[in-house]
């Protein structure tokens, strides 16, 4: 059995690679990069490191050739681009004659407001309509996206936010690593979809959570999307992501992130680390 995950030098790809080691021989893993050279330690490990661009779709026939189960782990960028390189990555893998396609998408993807979920709807139909046997792992925040407002916080800055009373299942990425290792590694996870989520939280409940793992009291300052965005702009976020992060907290507001599962109990034996454990490993 030949599994292989793409994007592996990425930050969630490498975890996830990380976590397969654990489960099969080396001999068993290969990766597919854009760049073999950042690739370079995984192969001392044993593991087989392929060359595959998704917007070169011919790399992608010789990267996904003699491969039993795929890991398509979603890219950044706009949404065009992402839908674009992520259906390329679905033609090749039939096209390859691969037997299982596991696929990273985002929480609540077919009926969410958030402006990030498009291009997973697109792969997700993409995979399905390519008659491969799949697992879809709808994953919902990292807790690491929030790293840039946690040291704010130690600087002083209260929580931002305007995403008023939407709730947030956030977990580690190493949790969703796991997850995805235990799909792409074990069996009966024919045509499933999970959604990976952790405790579902408030922003006033995650900013607590924060206080206690930094020992300090975390005030929430609540805005709406304009002041968001003028907070952002001067907190140094460039103009151009801008519109991104108030989507995201619009999204929130929305409850396009409220989606209380027990999947990760399914996949890993437990939940997801606790937000303020995960939130004390991190700070």
């Amino acid at each position: 059995m030949k599994l292989l995950v793409t994007g592996a030098t990425g930050k969630l790809g490498s975890k996830v690679v990380e976590a397969l080691l654990s489960k099969v021989s080396a001999s068993q893993i290969a990766v597919s990069v854009r760049n073999p050279e950042k690739a370079e330690a995984l192969r001392g490990l044993g593991v087989e490191v392929r060359q595959g661009d998704f917007d070169q779709p011919e790399t992608l026939d010789a990267a996904f050739a003699g491969i039993d189960r795929i890991m398509i782990i979603s890219v950044d960028g706009d949404n065009e681009t992402r839908a674009r390189q992520h259906t390329n990555a679905v033609a090749a893998a039939q096209r390859a004659g691969v037997g299982f396609i596991a696929y990273t998408s985002l929480a609540g993807a077919a009926e969410s407001s958030m402006f990030l979920a498009e291009p997973h709807r697109v792969t997700e139909e993409a995979i399905r309509q390519s008659g491969i046997p799949y697992a879809i792992l709808r994953n919902n925040w990292y807790l690491e996206n929030e790293l840039a407002g946690i040291e704010g916080v130690k600087a002083g800055a209260p929580w931002v936010t305007s995403a008023d009373a939407g709730k947030v299942g956030w977990a580690l990425r190493q949790d969703y690593a796991e997850a995805a290792a235990a799909v792409l590694a074990g069996e009966g996870h024919e045509n499933t979809v999970y959604e990976l989520s952790g405790e579902l939280l408030t922003q006033e409940a995650f900013a607590a959570a924060v206080g206690a793992a930094l020992g300090k009291d975390v005030p929430v300052l609540q805005v709406d999307d304009e002041k968001y965005a003028e907070i952002m702009k001067g907190a140094g976020v460039p103009d151009a992501f801008i519109p991104f992060v108030v989507g995201i907290q619009a999204g929130i507001r929305d409850g396009s992130l409220e989606i209380a599962s027990s999947d990760f109990e399914k996949l890993l034996g437990r939940p997801a680390v606790p937000a303020a454990e995960a939130l004390r490993q991190l700070v």
